[in-house]
């Protein structure tokens, strides 16, 4: 029995074929934890993961070592939330100008000009992609909480 493909089919499954190619390879490399002391040390999760070349940090809110909300309402909880990102990133390996990817949490959307000041002044530029929600409500009362993603080139 002779099978035999024509070449317009193998042209439509070679895009599904790579793609399954791609995540198994992905799927294979090594995952590496990053976990940081202070407030989220004795929580269920890692401050970050690394998986091949790129690093996600896990959702920080902006508190201080001993687990309190940092002074100065939404913009020094954004500040101390991006402190702790920058920690995050620079013992995983990466840099700041490595992250592409920015979410950020909002108890308050009126917060957002606020939030935005100093998220300007910690950003490198060119400033990663971002969205930014506003959310019922953050543990523990927290104004704001801000996740990333950064990839190595």
């Amino acid at each position: 029995m002779k099978i035999s493909f024509s070449k317009t089919l193998l042209r439509s499954l070679l895009p599904g074929i790579c793609l399954v190619l791609i995540s198994a390879a992905a799927f294979a490399q090594e995952h590496k934890a990053i976990s940081m002391a202070g407030p989220t040390a004795k929580l269920p999760f890692s401050d970050g993961m690394i998986a091949g070349n790129t690093l996600y940090v896990a959702g920080q809110e902006g508190r201080t070592e001993d687990g309190k909300l940092a002074e100065g309402g939404t913009a020094g909880e954004a500040r101390a939330a991006l402190e702790t990102i920058q920690k995050i990133v620079k013992a995983a390996g990466f840099e700041m100008k490595d992250i592409v990817s920015v979410t950020i949490y909002l108890a308050e959307i009126k917060d957002f000009d606020e939030m935005n000041k100093v998220y300007k002044s910690v950003m490198p530029d060119p400033k990663p992609a971002r969205a930014t929600v506003q959310v019922s409500a953050l543990v523990g009362g927290a104004h704001i909480e801000i996740s990333a993603i950064a990839v190595k080139q």
